[in-house]
């Protein structure tokens, strides 16, 4: 069968599968959260063992077959902000230029740098958080209209959760730029982490075009990440929209400097007896305290802070 008639079947599997799991995901159900995160995987799987056809009719079927079961703003604004930021994750990771174009050894290939890849993650998260907020009209009023809701639905539910006007007032000033934040640090976790699985099963089935990438040692922050990490800080104090565009820079920005912190955790535990304990009480101690998380983006930070950025050796586009 002709690679091209490949392709096109693939990414209309990869579309299909897609959407089945976006619309289950949209059900409400405890593992709606997981089937959302999974949802990039098709379309990643199709990009990274196929071709960059594959991933483009995958995520162009994948919001079609959305739009036609819920609605075409929700497909548009998850084809934006999910499906084409895995899409074009998949093509950079295909990417490569030979060694000897930058003075390296005849016949040896350089792949597209994953430092580079994860700062340029945390860009596309940013800007599909910004096409969700336009779309949708995020600000004040709808986040009043969310919180209203919930304290609704609590009260409802249990009879004595009666806060009062200044305390609801508090948590509507505090979710407003709460909810950035979150977007864009999940955005950036599963889309790396689907990215790395998805990597995973392509080499696997023995259709991946790029060798194994030793993550430890090399998924680090190039050092561009830390002005904007530090240009969102300041877009914070800004007020108003350019403030929630600012607190989605952070969340985005820091949760890849965490990444490059649990990476270098990795790679100084690596060959120790204790390693998995200890691995495993970090990230259980993630999971249910947060805070630890913090430490993990000044350990990313100063990493980045004192290495010489991110590689220039880019491979054609």
């Amino acid at each position: 069968m002709p690679l091209q008639t490949t392709s096109i079947l693939v990414g209309l599997l990869a579309g299909l599968s897609t959407a089945l799991l976006l619309v289950s995901a949209g059900m409400p159900s405890l593992l709606s959260i997981f089937l959302a995160a999974a949802a990039t995987m098709p379309v990643l799987i199709a990009g990274l063992g196929w071709s960059n056809l594959a991933s483009g009719i995958a995520v162009v079927s994948a919001a079609a077959i959305v739009a036609m079961v819920t609605a075409p703003l929700a497909a548009g604004v998850t084809a934006v902000t999910t499906l084409l930021p895995a899409a074009w994750m998949a093509h950079l990771s295909n990417l490569a230029r030979p060694a000897e174009e930058l003075g390296g050894e005849a016949g040896a290939v350089i792949w597209y740098p994953l430092p580079d890849m994860l700062l340029r993650a945390c860009v596309v998260v940013v800007l599909g958080l910004c096409v969700l907020g336009y779309a949708v009209g995020y600000g004040p009023e709808l986040v009043e209209r969310m919180v209203d809701a919930l304290v609704k639905s609590l009260g409802e539910g249990n009879a004595e959760f009666q806060p009062g006007a200044e305390a609801i007032t508090e948590i509507k000033g505090f979710t407003a730029y709460f909810i950035p934040i979150v977007q864009g640090a999940t955005g950036v976790i599963v889309l790396m982490a689907s990215l790395y699985l998805a990597a995973a099963i392509v080499r696997l089935s023995g259709r991946s075009k790029r060798p194994r990438d030793d993550v430890p040692m090399q998924l680090r922050m190039p050092r561009g990440g830390i002005f904007a990490f530090v240009a969102g800080l300041a877009l914070t104090f800004a007020g108003g929209p350019l403030a929630y565009v600012g607190w989605a820079i952070v969340g985005a920005f820091g949760a890849g400097f965490a990444l490059a912190g649990f990476a270098i955790l990795h790679a100084l535990t690596r060959g120790k007896p204790w390693r998995g304990m200890a691995l495993w009480l970090t990230y259980v101690s993630v999971v249910l305290f947060t805070v630890p998380l913090i430490l993990f983006l000044f350990l990313g930070l100063a990493d980045t802070a004192r290495s010489s950025g991110s590689s220039n050796q880019h491979p054609r586009t």
